[in-house]
């Protein structure tokens, strides 16, 4: 196992990729629906893919873990093109994309936007490789692609068609041809606060196409939430999901420690502030693996911790989901000590706004509740903003999350469901608001430390 470690960067982290992708196609045939593991897949691939959208309900748990496992292998075979060199920006992209792979995203509705950021490679004379991380981000649009493909002009679906094939190619090549400009240009825009700066172009242009394609040309809304069926307590998913993520996760801990990760040596990555930095080339394998396996168990015990507190399960295609799409950010800076500031901050705000809503409401029930299932996928996309707590403490990283908690919930409204980045847009939103004021009025942890030690010296 410890020559693991003198692997290239690239080649241990696409190793890493057909490993988890190979956990669910491996599971798929082990869950009990798996006499319709095919049949299922369909249903996933034609269904409406809007962000909430329960995969386990509507294809089923066999149909969800084969569809994870093939697009994970599918995003491998994107950063093995000639020409790409992977890196903590192509493991966000792949992690984030398998867990889409679970409530809004499949083998099918990925295709248009990657041949786009193909075309751009061919017009501007790239390696296909080179831009491989933009093919990955690109998919952040992919329920706008199944509704255009399969649905639109309506909201009913219709099946394939000739308008809907064109139309879906048409804007998946657009979208891709320009977005790795959009992608160069994100960052500036929260300065490295917000880990999912693709969010950041993807958005905005799937708020700007939902309002042509259908506020002025059709007239009408096209809706905003996918299915939401099985959302009541279900012991099987439960159970299972358990079990598959801590199997996953301890692995990744086991192999750290075969691989001669030391507890120091963690100890070292957990103090990272976790701002512009990437964990493979910075710590080492090891390490990035024993982060993946912590970082993970604590996303586990939070979602099972917030169904005990509201007294339900918790456990969806969406919430599986957002385990991994959580745990992308687990080689970009994201740790345990920076993203529990952004947890507790969910939880603290989910707890005062309730108490206030009571009072303003006797005898209302409140909806945004530390475990209901918008609030849990927002935190997903909150845990971007773990480099606000590693840079400025864990004070201005609870007020972080806090915002994030109060915005995520509206912010569908602009893109009507098809922006699978929802959290990460969201997450811009709050750097836009709150970076300048902390620039300007706080001093960053190190600048803290550095007037204490001249005070001491005088």
């Amino acid at each position: 196992m410890k020559k693991l470690n003198n692997l290239p960067e690239g080649n241990f982290l696409r190793l890493f990729f057909v490993a988890v992708s190979l956990c669910f196609v491996i599971a798929a045939p082990f869950m009990p629906d798996r006499g319709r593991m095919f049949t299922g897949l369909w249903d996933i691939m034609t269904g409406t893919c809007k962000i909430s959208t329960n995969y386990f309900a509507l294809g089923g748990f066999a149909a969800t873990f084969l569809n994870m496992g093939l697009v994970g292998l599918f995003c491998t075979g994107l950063v093995s093109l000639p020409g790409s060199k992977p890196n903590h920006v192509t493991t966000l992209g792949v992690l984030l994309t398998v867990g889409f792979a679970s409530w809004g995203m499949n083998i099918l509705n990925m295709i248009p936007t990657v041949l786009g950021v193909m075309l751009y490679a061919l017009v501007k004379k790239e390696k296909l490789g080179a831009v491989s991380n933009a093919m990955l981000y690109s998919t952040g649009i992919a329920p706008l692609i199944s509704d255009l493909l399969f649905r639109y002009p309506g909201v009913e679906f219709i099946g394939f068609n000739w308008l809907g094939l064109g139309l879906a190619l048409l804007v998946g090549l657009v979208i891709g041809f320009f977005l790795p400009a959009g992608l160069a240009h994100a960052p500036n825009i929260h300065k490295g606060y917000d880990h999912y700066s693709a969010a950041v172009p993807i958005g905005m242009t799937a708020f700007f196409l939902r309002a042509v394609l259908y506020n002025v040309m059709l007239g009408k809304n096209p809706g905003q939430l996918g299915l939401t069926a099985m959302a009541a307590p279900n012991v099987t998913l439960q159970l299972g999901a358990n079990i598959f993520c801590i199997a996953v996760f301890a692995l990744c801990i086991v192999a750290a420690f075969l691989m001669g990760c030391k507890p120091k040596d963690y100890w070292n990555l957990m103090k990272d502030s976790g701002h512009g930095v990437c964990f493979t080339t910075k710590y080492g394998y090891a390490p990035f693996l024993m982060n993946v396996g912590v970082f993970g168990l604590m996303i586990i015990g939070y979602f099972n911790l917030a169904g005990v507190i509201d007294g339900k399960d918790v456990w969806t295609g969406m919430t599986f989901g957002i385990v991994f799409c959580m745990l992308a950010t687990c080689n970009s800076g994201s740790h345990p000590g920076n993203v529990w500031p952004i947890m507790a901050g969910y939880m603290i705000t989910s707890l005062l706004f309730g108490g206030i809503f009571k009072l303003l409401n006797p005898g209302e029930t409140f909806a945004l509740t530390i475990g209901n299932q918008s609030i849990l996928i927002g935190l997903c996309y909150a845990n971007g903003l773990s480099p606000v707590a590693g840079k400025y403490g864990f004070g201005y990283g609870i007020l972080a999350g806090g915002l994030h908690y109060l915005l995520v919930t509206a912010v569908p409204d602009m893109h009507g469901g098809f922006c699978l980045y929802n959290g990460g847009f969201t997450a811009a939103l709050i750097c836009l608001l709150l970076v300048p004021q902390l620039e300007k009025f706080c001093k960053t942890k190190e600048e803290r430390k550095t007037a204490r030690l001249e005070k001491v010296n005088k």
